[in-house]
């Protein structure tokens, strides 16, 4: 295994660690300030997107690229420290065009969109001038198994009519989201994984209703997490992705590399709150002692970074997977990454929390912030559990083609 970064990787990761700390963090204050007034998306959001993208910053996720699309094309493993620093700040990555759900909805696009499709919605995204959303997960069903969804899509003389209801949309209530790529059922008789479809809606067709965007643990994110109401959409039959009953095997593919994107993005964070509680521990003193003399503090600054390492190594073994071998090759490490990180984010972001004391709940601090998007992690692409059962069951099947090997290394009982 080699999970060394390559040359360019390690250039653009230069480049993109001073675009951060030039033009990005000092306008972090600013950010939260016109959000918090109702400016979004921001003033200066705009001008930086058009700095990075004359730079070259951009869209540096997608790892294959057709001639006429813009783009890096750097490997997944070379992306993942790019993503990482990306992290440290939140909404960093949209200045990049690299912004999720846009990331995995580019990559569905690149791989299955017709040539009107591409020309209509993938080069607008690519070029950044639109922003979209996946509209999967449903309130009325375990949507952690797409086969359950019950969103409709039925064909309807030259074209198709959606009906049904979906929520915790990312991306939705974004005032640059112009298309949604909504997933349902073609047919619900078919075989069970041959059932699903994927439908191109613009926004503002008719019979599209955003109820509303659902605040996370009650903190309100601008570009929402939204319920939305498909009441008889119309589409035109130009506006299906790939093939009737090729949903779920589109949707499988969209999550392996999104997954090392929210995984890289969370190691980063994972570095923000261990810095900030280091710094803490180090100028605050209790009972006449600085916190990092406290052998408490210093443990839990030591586990946090043994955690984050172990972490960051399993996610570039996912990344190396998808590289070299593929992503169904790479979906047990890509499940283990997604089951591992969300959870390891939530532990040191509440050490840090608890090392700042109350501030740490506020919002003079990021913490709370990030602790609410690490809670978040563990539900979206999957809870958890799912992700632990998938893993379980490679190793019962693995263990069933060994079935009693084990048994030669088992300490034999002791004579009386």
């Amino acid at each position: 295994m080699e999970f060394s970064h390559s040359p360019r990787s390690r250039e653009y990761l230069r480049l993109v660690s001073d675009f951060m700390d030039n033009h990005i963090a000092p306008r972090n204050a600013s950010w939260h300030a016109e959000v918090a007034a109702g400016n979004y998306p921001v003033s200066f959001m705009a001008d930086l997107k058009a700095l990075a993208k004359s730079e070259g910053l951009w869209n540096l996720f997608l790892p294959s690229l057709k001639h006429d699309e813009p783009g890096q094309g750097l490997s997944t493993l070379d992306y993942a420290p790019i993503a990482e620093v990306m992290g440290w700040i939140p909404w960093a990555s949209e200045v990049f065009n690299c912004s999720a759900p846009d990331t995995g909805n580019m990559e569905l696009l690149h791989l299955f969109a017709t040539v009107k499709q591409r020309e209509n919605w993938l080069m607008p995204l690519l070029e950044g001038e639109i922003r979209s959303a996946f509209a999967m997960s449903e309130p009325d069903v375990p949507s952690s198994d797409a086969t359950n969804i019950q969103t409709s899509i039925k064909k309807d003389g030259n074209g198709y009519t959606v009906s049904g209801r979906k929520w915790f949309i990312t991306n939705a209530a974004h005032p640059d989201c112009k298309l949604l790529i909504v997933m349902g059922k073609t047919d619900f008789g078919a075989p069970r994984h041959l059932q699903q479809s994927m439908v191109l809606v613009p926004i503002d067709t008719p019979g599209v209703e955003i109820k509303r965007n659902i605040p996370v643990l009650n903190h309100h994110t601008p570009e929402g997490h939204c319920e939305i109401l498909f009441s008889n959409v119309k589409v035109p039959a130009d506006n299906l992705l790939g093939g009737e009953g090729e949903g779920f095997q589109m949707a499988q593919a969209r999550l392996g590399p999104g997954r090392i994107h929210h995984c890289m993005r969370s190691i980063g964070q994972a570095e923000l709150a261990l810095a900030l509680m280091c710094d803490r521990a180090k100028e605050r003193k209790t009972f006449g002692s600085y916190l990092s003399d406290r052998a408490n503090v210093a443990d839990w600054v030591a586990h946090s970074r043994l955690e984050i390492e172990q972490a960051r190594l399993l996610v570039l073994k996912a990344a190396w997977m998808i590289d070299t071998v593929g992503v169904e090759s790479a979906r047990a490490e890509i499940s283990m990454i997604k089951a591992l990180v969300p959870s390891m984010l939530c532990r040191v972001t509440d050490r840090a929390m608890q090392t700042f004391g109350a501030m740490g709940m506020s919002p003079d601090t990021p913490l709370a912030e990030i602790y609410t998007f690490a809670r978040a992690l563990r539900f979206a692409d999957g809870p958890d559990e799912v992700h632990l059962r998938s893993i379980a069951k490679g190793e019962f099947k693995a263990s069933s083609e060994r079935f009693g090997a084990s048994a030669k290394y088992m300490t034999p009982p002791m004579s009386s």
